[in-house]
């Protein structure tokens, strides 16, 4: 028969109120927590997770959802958040919803019926549609990355603005004006963001921008692959390509090797994310690269302020925006003045 609290209290000696005490996370004398924790091992005494959470209303796990696994942005920021909520107890389920809009909504119904304590959601849907039903649980939801106008809750975000103006000036200070971008889907605020740096960058340098050389991706390898096609056919004289997230920046080097062209020789190229790619590119890529571990330290360390009560009265939405980081390296070429011609 599996031991039960009545066991643990008459092998320690202590009450049952300061047992319950003990597993739901309340305060114990050191040495009462000792006689517990050897009780339990002694007796194999197993917690009943499902009637605990029933009790307490809290199972000890947090949703995360997020638009595609095998994004390298979003599986370094899920490592990293579930290293930290492991070591306070809280276990993650993780769903992706395949930057699809239904099966994210499917996605946060399916966590609110898992019980979730809070959810983790880089949002595909920018209205926010999805995570609306679930906010009126009063449990906390965190945004990574992107943010909701029609959703006040905490989120921890880039500077996107300045990454692009910072990735722009590396080109202008190589003499490049006619620079492409391949950005992400309009709706979504990152991309909009990064957007408006780059646009940032040709107004401080008294640029008109055309808008021949913006084209508007969808985060996807094949976007990158699209984007570079479409860009160099519709601009013969652009002299640089810059490329906003990881995904585009590997099909924007695919698109290149099949038309033919060399980085930097024929076109530079500055990229986003994954120094490990960037690295293995011939030349090696200048990057963006953003804080991947902050992000996934600040995303957790909020989520737990929220959950375990220091930020209980904080009626204000949390928001961190960190900064992002140029890497260099060799893919960028210096233009001579005539070549701008």
């Amino acid at each position: 028969m599996a031991a039960t609290m009545k066991d643990i209290a008459r092998r320690t000696g202590l009450g049952l109120a300061t047992i319950s005490s003990y597993f739901n996370g309340g305060n114990v004398r050191e040495k009462n927590r000792i006689k517990i924790e050897e009780a339990i091992q002694e007796l194999h005494y197993e917690v009943n997770e499902v009637a605990r959470g029933l009790k307490t209303n809290a199972t000890k796990t947090i949703g995360v959802v997020i638009p595609e696994l095998n994004n390298t942005f979003c599986a370094e920021i899920i490592t990293g958040m579930e290293d930290v909520l492991r070591s306070h107890g809280y276990a993650t389920i993780v769903c992706d919803c395949r930057t699809d809009k239904r099966l994210e909504r499917d996605a946060v119904e399916f966590l609110s019926r898992k019980r979730v304590d809070g959810i983790i959601s880089m949002p595909v849907d920018a209205e926010g549609n999805h995570l609306k039903k679930f906010q009126k649980t009063g449990k906390p939801i965190v945004l990574i990355d992107r943010r909701i106008r029609e959703l006040s809750c905490d989120s921890v975000l880039v500077d996107n603005e300045k990454a692009a103006e910072d990735a722009m000036r590396v080109f202008f200070q190589a003499g490049h004006r006619k620079i492409g971008i391949i950005g992400g889907p309009e709706e979504i605020s990152t991309a909009q963001e990064r957007l408006q740096g780059y646009r940032n960058a040709y107004e401080k340098e008294n640029i008109p921008v055309r808008e021949s050389l913006i084209y508007h991706g969808d985060y996807t390898i094949q976007g990158g692959v699209q984007g570079i096609e479409k860009l160099v056919a519709d601009n013969p004289d652009m002299t640089a390509v810059f490329v906003t997230n990881y995904e585009m920046t590997m099909g924007t080097v695919i698109g290149m090797n099949e038309l033919g062209l060399k980085i930097p020789e024929q076109l530079s190229m500055i990229g986003f994310d994954n120094l490990q790619f960037a690295r293995a590119c011939n030349p090696k890529l200048t990057i963006v690269a953003q804080p991947t571990q902050g992000i996934a330290g600040e995303v957790a360390g909020i989520m737990l302020k929220r959950l375990e009560g220091t930020a209980s009265e904080e009626t204000e939405p949390i928001t961190e925006k960190l900064g992002a980081e140029i890497i260099m390296g060799k893919s960028v070429r210096v233009l001579d003045e005539k070549e701008n011609l």
